[in-house]
């Protein structure tokens, strides 16, 4: 994103004057167009009664070492408010619109005053939004132009027989230059550090809503992944048992329709989460508490599961007992769909400050997919690193597959992304 005058300055930066078509953001319109429709007309309302009213007063005062008030001076006055009303959309033009006219106004000898008031908003407004240099020579002309006036061209000017202007009145005068300039860059850079946050917070609610998505996305993906490996399975069963062995035939269509029943009470759930964001589920999140219950349904598939625990068992954080559930249940996915075994193992050792999973498929591959090389690692994997584990996968030295993951029992994340996996030497280190 550019900062505030970036075109002005590319404007510049080719030679061409800041009011030639195309260079945006100095003598034309805001191209985001926020603005575009918008006057400030109570503001300068308000300005233009401070104005008025106060140079009344400042006139009675100068009364006979200043002009008096006539149309001229009120027509420069409402000149100058005139074109506060467009420092919106135009706020190069209105710094130098305003400071023109106040410098015309006080060659024509009329009194000092609030006139001043009316070239501090247009410059304020200017460096405001991000015109610094242009407001900074507006006022630069304006103090040059005044001071030609007040020490050489007084002579030539009303009112008649007046004098040169003490130098110690220009120190009050710069003073107040510097003042208006300093308080408008404390305004500026105050405003680009609010867009910033807003900026900063935008992107943090983007992330949040990207990590939500894909959450989302990852549960969805075990859910199915699993419940359709284990419909695959048992459908191609009931076909090849249907005519030969109708009893085999109907228990895989039971089993179909229990899986097929869980996984959409699953996906309902999931899906409930994006209906009421915030509200809490109806339903407990899937944990080793349900391992149970996940190894009856791979040996519904004919796939025969082990299960051992090692260590004394601990409660999880629910975000550590639902990615280790996932990831066996993936893990064992796999074994359905890619491994010419029917047999596995799931090791659950609980070391001093993690759980260790360990699952082992003997193999040998059906096809080079053996293991699940696809999106179902890269989700175990994402799934682990969220919570500061671990996840190692590969061929066992012996033949077949094994899967291994780390992941703490608080379940916080690590703040040095996705650790080394976890290797053999490491699990046997952590194991009690």
């Amino acid at each position: 994103m550019d900062e505030p005058g970036t075109d002005e300055r590319r404007g510049h930066a080719r030679g061409r004057p800041p009011w030639a078509p195309g260079v945006s953001g100095a003598w034309q319109p805001p191209r985001d167009g926020r603005h575009a429709d918008r006057l400030p007309w109570r503001s300068t309302l308000v300005v233009t009664v401070i104005v008025l009213v106060g140079t009344v007063f400042a006139a009675h005062g100068q009364a006979g070492t200043r002009a008096p008030l006539d149309v001229l001076a009120l027509l420069l006055l409402l000149a100058g408010q005139a074109f506060l009303l467009l420092r919106l959309k135009y706020p190069v033009l209105t710094a130098f619109a305003t400071a023109a006219c106040a410098m015309v106004y006080l060659g024509a000898g009329y009194p000092y005053g609030p006139v001043f008031f009316t070239v501090a908003v247009g410059c304020f407004g200017a460096i405001v939004a991000g015109h610094r240099y242009a407001a900074w020579s507006a006022v630069a002309m304006l103090w040059a132009g005044h001071v030609l006036a007040a020490h050489w061209l007084y002579r030539w000017l009303p009112p008649t027989g007046d004098h040169a202007a003490p130098w110690g009145q220009e120190l009050v005068v710069t003073a107040w230059v510097v003042a208006i300039l300093a308080a408008s860059e404390l305004a500026r850079v105050r405003r680009e550090q609010w867009a910033r946050e807003r900026s900063e917070r935008r992107a943090a609610e983007q992330r949040r809503a990207d990590e939500e998505r894909l959450s989302i996305a990852r549960e969805l993906h075990d859910v199915l992944a699993h419940s359709i490996s284990v419909i695959n399975v048992q459908s191609g069963v009931g076909l090849a048992l249907l005519d030969s062995d109708p009893e085999q035939a109907r228990t895989a269509l039971t089993t179909i329709k229990a899986a097929s029943k869980e996984a959409l009470g699953e996906v309902r759930q999931v899906l409930d989460t994006l209906r009421a964001p915030g509200a809490a589920p109806r339903a407990p999140a899937p944990g080793l508490g349900l391992l149970d219950e996940l190894v009856e349904q791979a040996s519904a598939t004919g796939l025969t599961v082990e299960t051992a625990t090692e260590g004394v068992r601990r409660e999880l954080a629910p975000g550590a007992d639902l990615a280790a559930f996932r990831i066996v249940q993936e893990a064992l996915t796999n074994v359905v769909r890619h491994s010419g075994s029917r047999t596995a193992r799931v090791t659950l050792a609980y070391a001093p400050h993690r759980l260790l999973l360990r699952i082992d498929d003997e193999g040998p591959p059906t096809h080079e997919g053996a293991g699940g090389s696809g999106s179902g690692l890269v989700g175990m994997r994402e799934r682990a690193a969220a919570l500061g584990g671990t996840i190692d996968a590969g061929p066992r030295p012996g033949g077949g597959f094994r899967v291994e993951a780390g992941i703490p029992f608080t379940g916080r994340a690590s703040t040095s992304g996705v650790g080394p996996a976890a290797g053999p030497a490491e699990a046997t280190k952590e194991s009690p």
